[in-house]
């Protein structure tokens, strides 16, 4: 029997963004929810979206925002330590103990979900990779070194949804459920599959689904707020589209 999974990222301290989606999740009637980092960073409630996800997720993985933040514990100013402030001691704790990957089988397939690539947080992999990008996506190294090799990899980071298959191989991005840079919905992605199953010729897929949520509420959290950077927050919530690309 098939069962599904909801995968999502890049939360970002969006919380409405974050109950919509958790929301859309359970209408589905789907109870398994994996998180690929940067649940806090840029907007402005890490903290209550780090105990949500610990309520809502069976499994997380480090983002390269929770590295970032992590970073800042020894420097006593700078505009990002806001976002760290805003954290508990405890959802520090957590967010330093989360792990590089999270594994599973479905349907034959080795699954690997990591935050922006295979072999290091800070990693990039773009939509508009080449294909030796591609292949070195299924290639142990870095902090995956000594694994076995992955038949499909689904990751977040890059704020926009996109699937590739070839030579038996899978790759896709979730997209990012706080901070979508390829809409103004949030975005999140289903895996379906027979979990611990061996055999190839069991169903698997991948899909999107995109969520509606009201952006003005949590501007208005934001302003409120008092955090940094709330001007080009707002831009990117309401259009979609990188703060930089408004630029010059």
């Amino acid at each position: 029997m098939t069962d599904r999974l909801a995968v999502i990222s890049d939360v970002h301290g969006n919380l409405t963004a974050l109950r919509a989606v958790l929301d859309d999740v359970a209408a589905r009637g789907v109870t398994r929810v994996v998180s690929l980092g940067d649940t806090v960073g840029k907007g402005p409630r890490g903290s209550a979206c780090v105990a949500l996800t610990r309520a809502s997720c069976e499994a997380a993985v480090h983002g390269n925002w929770e590295a970032f933040l992590l970073m800042l514990e020894q420097e006593p100013t700078g505009e990002a330590r806001w976002w760290l402030d805003e954290l508990t001691e405890d959802d520090r704790a957590w967010s330093r103990a989360l792990p590089f990957h999270h594994d599973l089988r479905l349907s034959g397939r080795l699954v690997r979900l990591v935050h922006a690539n295979t072999d290091d947080v800070f990693h990039r992999l773009h939509g508009d990779h080449t294909w030796d990008d591609f292949r070195a996506a299924f290639v142990p190294a870095g902090a995956t070194a000594g694994l076995e090799p992955p038949d499909v990899v689904g990751y977040g980071d890059i704020h926009g949804t996109y699937l590739q298959s070839d030579e038996n191989r899978t790759l896709f991005n979730v997209g990012s459920v706080g901070n979508p840079l390829d809409g103004q919905t949030a975005s999140y992605a289903l895996l379906e599959g027979v979990p611990g199953s061996t055999s190839w010729s069991d169903p698997f897929s991948v899909a999107f689904c995109r969520v509606e949520y009201d952006v003005e509420a949590e501007l208005a959290v934001a302003a409120a707020s008092g955090m940094p950077q709330q001007a080009q927050w707002a831009t990117e919530l309401r259009t979609g589209v990188y703060r930089g690309a408004h630029e010059g």
